[in-house]
C-alpha cells in the first residue's frame, strides 16, 4: 500500500486518480481549494484518509498545503493535478499579482515540490498542448502581450514538464515523470473533448503507485501508460534552470542548491 497525495481532487482527473487508487487498496489524502470543495471530495471518494484544504492562487495558500501535508506525514507519491484550463481570463488576482495560470499550474507544483518532504515518486500533470508552448520565459505574467488563454496554458504545460525533468535531474533517486492525460470531457477539457476519459487518469496512478518495470522510469512523459517523446524545450537544461530561477524569486524558496548539468 502507498500513501498518495493528489492535489486538485475534488473533482475531474484529480478525483478520478484518488477514486481508482483508493479502490486499489492506496491511502489518499486528497485536495481541494475551499471547505465547501473538500466536503465534496470525501463525499465523491469514500475511503479517503483525509483532505487538505488550501487555495494553489497564492504563495501564502500554497505554503499552508504544504504545511499541512507534511503535518500527516511523508508521503510515498505526490500527484500535481491542481490546474486552471485554457479557456480562463487573464484575472491578475493573486496577493502577488501573477496570472492564475502560472500560479496554479507552474509556481504551485514548484512550491509544493520544495516544501513537501520529498516522495519516492512525483507526478506532474502536463498537456498534449504542451507542444505549442513558448519556451523563452519572456513575460511570464502576461503583462506585456495580449492575454491568449491558450498559449498561456499550452505555455505552462511546457513549463510544468520542464519542471518535472529538472527535478529528475537534481535527485536522481526519486521517480519523477510527466503525463498528458489526453483531452477528456472534463469540466476542464469540455464536453467536445475527443479522448476516452476512462483513460483519463490511469496513467498518473499508474506512475504514483505501480511495481511494473515501465513505472520505474525517471525524466519520463507518459501518455496512456507509454512513453512518448515531449518537447525538446523541456529538456533543456538551461530552460529548466531558468524557470526554477524565475519561480524561487517569485516565491522566495529556491529549490535545489548549486545547479546540475546547466
Amino acid at each position: 500500500m502507498a500513501r498518495v497525495l493528489v492535489t486538485g481532487s475534488s473533482d475531474g482527473l484529480g478525483l478520478l486518480a484518488a477514486q481508482l487508487l483508493i479502490r486499489d487498496g492506496h491511502e489518499v489524502v486528497l485536495h481541494a481549494r475551499n471547505d465547501a470543495r473538500a466536503a465534496d471530495a470525501l463525499g465523491s471518494a469514500p475511503g479517503a484518509a483525509g483532505v487538505i484544504v488550501g487555495d494553489l492562487e497564492s504563495v501564502s495558500g500554497m505554503r499552508e498545503v504544504a504545511e499541512a501535508a507534511n503535518a500527516t506525514g511523508r508521503f510515498d507519491a505526490v500527484i500535481h493535478n491542481a490546474a486552471i484550463g485554457s479557456n480562463e481570463p487573464r484575472r491578475f488576482q493573486t496577493p502577488e499579482d501573477l496570472s492564475q495560470v502560472f500560479a496554479v499550474n507552474v509556481l504551485a507544483p514548484y512550491l509544493l515540490t520544495a516544501l513537501i518532504e520529498t516522495p519516492d515518486r512525483l507526478v506532474y500533470m502536463s498537456s498534449g498542448m504542451h507542444h505549442s508552448g513558448d519556451p523563452s520565459l519572456v513575460d511570464l505574467q502576461w503583462e506585456r502581450r495580449r492575454w491568449n488563454g491558450a498559449q498561456a496554458y499550452a505555455d505552462s504545460k511546457l513549463f510544468v514538464a520542464a519542471l518535472c525533468f529538472a527535478v529528475a535531474r537534481h535527485l536522481p533517486g526519486v521517480r519523477s515523470n510527466a503525463v498528458d492525460p489526453g483531452w477528456v470531457p472534463t469540466k476542464m477539457g469540455g464536453p467536445e473533448a475527443t479522448d476516452d476519459l476512462s483513460f483519463g487518469f490511469v496513467t498518473q496512478a499508474w506512475l504514483a503507485v505501480s511495481q511494473d518495470k515501465a513505472a520505474q522510469a525517471s525524466g519520463g512523459f507518459f501518455f496512456h501508460k507509454a512513453p512518448v517523446v515531449a518537447h525538446p524545450a523541456a529538456d533543456d537544461h538551461k530552460l529548466q534552470e531558468g524557470l526554477l530561477a524565475a519561480c524561487a524569486e517569485i516565491c522566495g524558496v529556491q529549490m535545489f542548491g548549486t545547479p546540475q548539468g546547466a
